[in-house]
């Protein structure tokens, strides 16, 4: 089974450590929240993950299929099978998301046979179809131009037909809940969940138990100070909404 494994991960930005010796396993067919304040390194760890050229991994190793991934590019993180979501999708004008989809795809292609010659063009656009029928997305939607005037929920939404298309196995989705309403919400999770037949592992960055309440996750990870400080069940997250994050702030300072 493939399985991402981060072993004592520390990491930096501009000379600060954000990530201070943090371990985590997300296998395949699994749903991981992790959960915390804000700054104490959710977003840094999914950035690290990718190989955001900011941060500087100082120690430790994350593994998948064999590899330190953080020996790779981040486009060769993709290929392997590695996706992020980001919290603030970018838009790119002139780029509609059809292209965008299939260019990504193409590249994944290539990546793992140089003679590869490209997703044909009317297989593309079944699987597009499919894919977006699945998200009960409009068909329309693949002539914009890629999160350009789209509002919170389509950018969002967006991200996850990407995910879709891509097929990675395994997913990391950096606060994804962020800026939606409960009905832009309930969309995106579904669309997450639709997903889960793949064997998809995925890992939940969030502030808030809402989103669990629609992506059941079958392990919570508290994060604070850069390290994991608790990790239960999904009823940990429960307990963390209704007692807050004091109760933690001891056993964090323990750790320290």
């Amino acid at each position: 089974m493939s399985e991402l494994v981060i072993r004592n991960l520390h990491a930096t930005i501009n000379d600060q450590e954000i990530i201070r010796g943090l371990d985590l396993k997300i296998r395949k067919g699994e749903v991981h929240a992790l959960m915390g304040p804000n700054g104490t390194g959710k977003s840094t760890l999914a950035y690290v993950l990718m190989g955001h050229p900011n941060y500087k991994v100082t120690d430790g190793e994350v593994v998948f299929k064999g590899q330190n991934v953080l020996d790779l590019e981040p486009d060769e993180r993709a290929n392997l099978g590695i996706f992020l979501a980001f919290q603030y999708p970018v838009a790119i004008p002139g780029v509609t998301v059809a292209n965008f989809l299939r260019t990504a795809i193409n590249a994944k292609r290539k990546a793992s046979n140089d003679e590869d010659k490209g997703i044909p063009i009317p297989e593309f656009r079944r699987m597009l179809k499919e894919k977006m029928d699945n998200l009960k997305m409009d068909h329309s939607f693949a002539g914009r131009y890629l999160n350009e005037g789209f509002s919170g929920g389509e950018k969002k939404r967006a991200e996850i037909l990407q995910l879709a298309a891509l097929e990675p196995e395994i997913a990391i989705l950096d606060e994804t809940d962020s800026g939606l309403d409960i009905d832009a919400l309930r969309i995106v999770s579904d669309g997450i969940n639709s997903l889960q037949s793949t064997d998809l592992g995925v890992l939940v960055i969030t502030h808030y138990q809402r989103i669990l309440n629609y992506i059941k996750p079958d392990f919570v990870h508290i994060m604070m100070d850069g390290k994991i400080v608790e990790s239960g069940g999904p009823d940990l997250a429960l307990h963390l909404e209704e007692h807050g994050y004091d109760w933690l702030r001891q056993k964090s300072e323990t750790m320290a």
